[in-house]
């Protein structure tokens, strides 16, 4: 964070994902008044939650929504903005063992299911929803986790988790057979290599997803982002001009999606218009809205089962009120 003489504004970093959504900020085409935005988006999510997290090293940053609750909870010095930068289905990174067969959600009570760590917020959707929609208990299942986690955290004694070995990994261990699943907030390499070891626990999961959405609005929300209090202290203007400037910079998003030719897929319009129809014209809405609000009410009622959270917080005092940019 520094006051920029040269152009007589203040110089903040953002780190953020290389989304769609914020070209127009990363290429400078939208600039936050008053504000000179460096753009960082060359890193892993795991990478840029931890070195926020853990090191405070970014003015501004795209942060597990998971995360960002537990940060709060404990009093990490951080505020945010209700920008939703990235959302995701869930229902289609349940990964199987072939071998194992496993056919359904109750098949998974005992069995041993792997994760990256335990409070990615992809994790705590796919627990939330086994246990919500299917009347799988998180705590019936053998928890094996890969990665430390990045907010300190003690779990709950009733919960069956443990550290795999160093060096393990437990995309390896789901295809050999040592994990009878795993859950992953991404597409694991066994998948996209079409190995035939691992399979999905819904095949059909993008039409459960849809049948989801239909029926609960939710469209899960992954990340929010997060700036550091001490910007908020000093420059209190500045929440509501970035607000304004990620609105308009997904607007230029939006706009540019129109023309097919920007996306090599032979039928990108029909998707988009399908997109439409079922998620409505704004999937990525920013802000508090009513079906904002459940979902993330959703979420930390999820997070308090699970004993990552260890009381409701009050969801305004989550985000800075940024009612002035509309």
């Amino acid at each position: 964070m520094l006051d920029s003489p040269m152009s007589n504004k203040l110089h903040l970093t953002l780190a953020c994902g290389d989304y769609e959504s914020i070209r127009a900020l990363k290429e400078g085409t939208v600039k936050p008044d008053g504000i000179e935005l460096t753009v960082l988006t060359d890193m892993t999510s795991d990478i840029r939650h931890w070195r926020m997290i853990r090191n405070h090293e970014f003015d501004i940053a795209e942060l597990s929504m998971s995360n960002y609750l537990m940060a709060k909870y404990i009093g990490l010095p951080f505020a945010a903005i209700p920008v939703f930068l990235h959302r995701r289905f869930r229902h289609g990174f349940i990964f199987l063992n072939a071998a194992k067969n496993i056919r359904k959600p109750a098949d998974l009570v005992g069995k041993k299911v792997g994760l990256r760590n335990f409070q990615a917020t992809a994790n705590l959707w796919i627990r939330g929803i086994l246990e919500h929609e299917y009347q799988l208990p998180h705590r019936s299942i053998q928890w094996f986790k890969q990665d430390e986690e990045e907010v300190e955290w003690t779990p709950p004694s009733d919960l069956n988790i443990q550290r795999v070995a160093a060096g393990e990994n437990v995309e390896q261990m789901l295809v050999e057979g040592e994990l009878d699943a795993l859950i992953h907030p991404e597409l694991i390499q066994p998948v996209l290599n079409k190995d035939q070891r691992v399979s999905r626990l819904f095949p059909t999961y993008r039409e459960l997803e849809i049948e989801y959405f239909k029926r609960t609005g939710i469209f899960p929300i992954m990340h929010t982002t997060a700036i550091k209090q001490e910007v908020v202290e000093r420059y209190p203007w500045v929440p509501i001009n970035l607000m304004q400037a990620f609105e308009d910079s997904k607007k230029f998003a939006y706009k540019r999606m129109e023309n097919p030719r920007i996306v090599p897929l032979a039928w990108f319009r029909h998707f988009l218009e399908e997109q439409e129809e079922i998620l409505g014209a704004d999937p990525w809405a920013y802000g508090l809205g009513p079906s904002n609000r459940k979902n993330l009410e959703t979420l930390m009622q999820y997070s308090q089962e699970q004993g990552l959270l260890g009381r409701k917080i009050v969801l305004d005092d989550l985000f800075i009120n940024t009612a002035a940019h509309s």
